[in-house]
């Protein structure tokens, strides 16, 4: 059962081809244009006492403004919360 998650969670992450900021590891952070390693450091280090929802919230972290926002959102890389909740309920049954 759980090769089956496993299997389900990586083949929807290919089919949206997505960053899930909340999640990504420093090296996912790093192939959104115009972030770095030490903007990547930066992010992972804010989300570990405040969530990140939507793009809008990496400007809350020094240093990032609305080009890199900008660039998330152009190259889609938040997963919807509602397709997380879709693979969780799928990953309880």
């Amino acid at each position: 059962m759980k090769k089956i998650v496993a299997l389900l969670m990586l083949c929807v992450s290919f089919m949206f081809a997505a960053i899930n900021l909340q999640t990504a590891t420093k090296e996912e952070l790093m192939s959104i244009k115009g972030i770095g390693d030490k903007k990547a450091d930066q992010i992972i280090e804010y989300r570990k006492t405040n969530k990140i929802n939507e793009p809008e919230d990496l400007k809350n972290i020094k240093g990032i403004g609305d080009s890199i926002v900008t660039s998330v959102k152009e190259s889609d890389t938040v997963i919807k919360e509602k397709v997380e909740k879709k693979i969780e309920t799928k990953k309880d049954k």
